[in-house]
């Protein structure tokens, strides 16, 4: 069986390690901690995993934010995975510092990237997982999506998704 777990964020190195690239960050987390690499492909990059006789395929869209619904299709009908099978990780800033939140189905909430996912996909039915990585308050957000963290939040952040990473149980198959 195949998954396919899509983590939102911009491309470019003016966005690297921005709030707002936390589905990267997290992808490239349980990368590491799979010990598999990215490649660059059609719509973005990815690596596959196997879990407990499970292949999850990560995708990295090369299609920024505001138009992450195209790779997500194209990744889809390419690898013949159903929507049930589909994890998106966003960024939250609604949540609490530190929390996840996982979701079957939802609103975007505001976010332009699930926005796209929608109108690409027609529905709104698939799983989520919200994570905020971030102290700012949400009445200052729209200044500070593409913002660099402060010095204590980069600093504390890598630890934190490695952290949740490492919660994962499973065994290479």
């Amino acid at each position: 069986m195949k998954y396919l777990i899509v983590g939102l964020g911009n491309i470019g190195a003016e966005y690297q390690n921005t709030r707002h690239n936390i589905g990267f960050t997290i992808l490239d987390a349980f990368a590491k901690a799979s010990n598999v690499f990215f490649t660059e492909n059609r719509y973005g990059s990815t690596c596959e995993v196997k879990i407990k006789g499970r292949t999850l395929i990560l995708l990295k869209p090369s299609t920024f934010m505001n138009l992450s619904g195209n790779a997500l299709r194209y990744w889809m009908q390419k690898e013949n995975i159903e929507i049930e099978n589909v994890l998106v990780v966003v960024d939250d800033i609604a949540l609490p510092f530190g929390t996840l939140r996982l979701k079957p189905k939802g609103s975007d909430a505001g976010h332009n990237g699930l926005k796209n996912i929608q109108e690409i996909l027609g529905h709104n039915n698939y799983a989520r997982l919200r994570f905020k990585s971030s102290m700012f308050r949400v009445t200052c957000s729209v200044f500070r999506v593409v913002r660099f963290w402060s010095l204590v939040l980069y600093t504390l952040f890598p630890g934190t998704c490695s952290y949740w990473v490492s919660q994962i149980p499973y065994s290479e198959v």
